[in-house]
């Protein structure tokens, strides 16, 4: 495996950024695994505006951006009791008052050089100083048919839940912080 160079740092994402945050892909093979980034932006927008809290991260390697990650934190609201009883659905135990490792991936000209290993651990680091409040885990999903995503998210502790939540065709992993 070539080594990348550069350090690897997180980035908030802001005006000066987003662009070229926008422009990086992962391979072909790929793109079913991970929502493109700009559609993950926009969803960090509608989420805040919702009253929850996530920070869209760009993953650099010195200076130049190599890869897109996205952390969310979703709290009870009080207005969940006003939807339909029968539209509610039970959500696992992980799920709320939680940290969600929401978007991660790495531009397919940037794969293979570690950064997605350092660029997990800065993430696991910035989430265990409780941003947005206190949690006991950290979740994920990824689809059944992405070995590299289950190796490298186990790798780190995250441990599969063997219940599939209602409607879902992730598998989700949680890691106990």
């Amino acid at each position: 495996m070539e080594k990348g160079t550069g350090e690897v740092r997180l980035v908030k994402v802001d005006a000066g950024n987003f662009d070229d945050l926008i422009d990086l892909e992962v391979n072909e093979d790929q793109k079913g695994f991970v929502a493109r980034n700009i559609y993950s932006l926009a969803e960090a927008y509608a989420t805040l505006q919702s009253g929850d809290c996530v920070q869209p991260f760009g993953i650099y390697a010195g200076d130049e951006p190599v890869g897109f990650l996205m952390i969310g934190y979703f709290l009870r609201h009080d207005d969940a009791e006003e939807e339909e009883e029968d539209e509610e659905e039970e959500r696992p135990y992980y799920f709320y008052e939680s940290y969600l490792f929401w978007r991660f991936m790495i531009d397919k000209e940037h794969q293979r050089k570690g950064y997605g290993r350092q660029a997990m651990k800065l993430a696991l680091d910035y989430i265990r100083t409780f941003p947005f409040g206190k949690a006991d885990y950290c979740w994920l999903s990824y689809e059944p048919e992405n070995d590299v995503a289950r190796r490298i998210y186990s790798s780190f502790g995250f441990v599969e839940e063997p219940a599939l939540p209602r409607g879902w065709d992730e598998i989700p992993a949680v890691l106990k912080l």
